[in-house]
């Protein structure tokens, strides 16, 4: 999954995920909402065929969106690590 930073001031964060579908943006999306430092964060998809979708998050005065999304992605590694089939 290529990641591409398009945009990064501290407390706003927006990435261009490349190949990635509704499925894996609304994973981020649920869990960045869920946590409370996170005061929004959406993706947007763009035309289907020409646009890869893109991560917007922005947290809250005083905390850092790249350690955030950083420690989101090391959690999500772990739930699927230990996912057992």
């Amino acid at each position: 999954m290529p990641v591409r930073l398009l945009a990064n001031d501290g407390k706003e964060l927006k990435l261009r995920i490349e190949g990635e579908g509704n499925s894996t943006l609304q994973m981020f999306r649920s869990r960045l909402n869920d946590h409370p430092d996170v005061e929004y964060a959406n993706f947007f998809t763009g035309h289907p065929d020409l646009d890869d979708p893109e991560l917007y998050l922005r947290v809250k005065d005083g905390k850092n969106a790249s350690k955030l999304i950083s420690d989101l992605c090391s959690s999500i590694v772990d739930d699927f690590s230990n996912l057992k089939i």
